[in-house]
């Protein structure tokens, strides 16, 4: 391996043992911040030497699972210490998520695969049953709890959560298994004469072990780091003056930085299928997993838990579920799915600031 990616990570936890330690400063602050766009680059590059040593669909799990089980402990710790003031945050955070990784992700590589090679194509063997999955885990999720009648609007009930928890971890569960077990050749991507990358030999084991520890100790510092900035983050929302969910947006952005940065490399390197994996198995991830352990730590520590996304926030994400219905049904894609996707995405972000 080149140095850079072994050194960027343990300098990085080195910052945030530091910035845990310290007053943050302003110059504490612009290195965190550089720190974190360093790690992330670090982050993205081992994710791609496990992935390619174990294949696909296994890389794109590794990153997507690795990610997703981080984000649900920051989600939890920042519950248990904020208290009800924190009853919305697993919602935006979750909501964020699906959102960015929907309209954002999706878009973006959509766009930029598209600006050089034209047309792509993945299979929609795998892509149609994992969005079916995903919007299905999203009504329960994020609609349902505003049209049942057993709790006050935008909650559920004890027992409803917790079928809602299991639920979801049944469809991801099965989803993980038809994409690594019984149909994994529906997530495999078309090789190209042209893509050094998918010709290139694979690292040895040593090598690929080296990196996947590298991998969760850079997430570790994505994670932390993205903590460390938060009270910033929040100091500027407050003195903008926007919505509180802004914060779970610009966290949720961060965290998902590596996954991004993964994605649109595979889309530019002509392996859209790649981006699908990542873009659909995180989004999978994020309520698959995170909504169980937060339901578990919501009911037994006894904590106000919102999961009914607002009217607004219900047409959005009703709208990205249906356009990505549209680009993924066809296997093909071009310049203008990919600036529908975005035009969804910028809508997202600009009423979270003016809604």
């Amino acid at each position: 391996m080149r140095h850079w990616p072994t050194l960027v990570p343990v300098l990085a936890v080195a910052l945030l043992a530091a910035a845990f330690q310290l007053p943050l400063g302003g110059v504490l602050t612009l290195a965190c911040a550089a720190a974190l766009m360093a790690v992330v680059v670090a982050a993205v590059h081992h994710a791609e030497v496990v992935a390619h040593r174990v294949g696909e669909p296994f890389g794109t799990l590794v990153l997507a699972l690795a990610i997703t089980v981080i984000e649900v402990a920051l989600i939890v710790s920042m519950m248990l210490a904020g208290g009800p003031e924190k009853a919305t945050l697993a919602r935006d955070s979750v909501y964020a998520t699906v959102m960015i990784i929907c309209s954002g992700v999706v878009g973006a590589c959509l766009l930029a695969g598209a600006l050089r090679h034209h047309e792509q194509s993945f299979r929609t063997e795998g892509a149609g049953p994992a969005l079916a999955a995903l919007v299905t885990m999203a009504a329960m999720v994020l609609v349902l709890p505003d049209f049942t009648t057993s709790a006050p609007f935008a909650l559920y009930s004890t027992s409803q959560l917790l079928f809602i928890a299991v639920a979801s971890l049944v469809l991801w569960a099965v989803f993980v298994f038809v994409q690594t077990v019984r149909h994994r050749d529906y997530f495999l991507p078309p090789e190209h004469a042209d893509d050094a990358d998918v010709h290139a030999a694979p690292p040895s084991n040593a090598a690929a072990w080296g990196s996947f520890a590298l991998l969760l100790v850079s997430l570790v510092a994505v994670v932390g780091l993205a903590k460390v900035l938060s009270p910033r983050i929040e100091a500027a929302v407050e003195a903008a003056g926007a919505p509180q969910s802004v914060i779970g947006i610009a966290i949720a952005m961060l965290v998902l930085l590596p996954e991004t940065t993964a994605a649109l490399r595979a889309a530019m390197s002509n392996r859209l299928q790649t981006s699908m994996n990542l873009a659909l198995g995180s989004a999978l991830a994020s309520i698959g997993l995170t909504i169980p352990v937060v339901v578990l730590a919501a009911v037994w520590f006894h904590l106000p838990l919102v999961l009914g996304l607002d009217p607004k926030d219900l047409v959005l994400l009703t709208l990205a579920c249906l356009v990505s219905t549209i680009t993924l049904g066809t296997g093909r894609t071009n310049l203008m799915q990919g600036a529908v996707h975005l035009v969804i995405f910028a809508a997202f972000l600009f009423l979270s600031l003016v809604p």
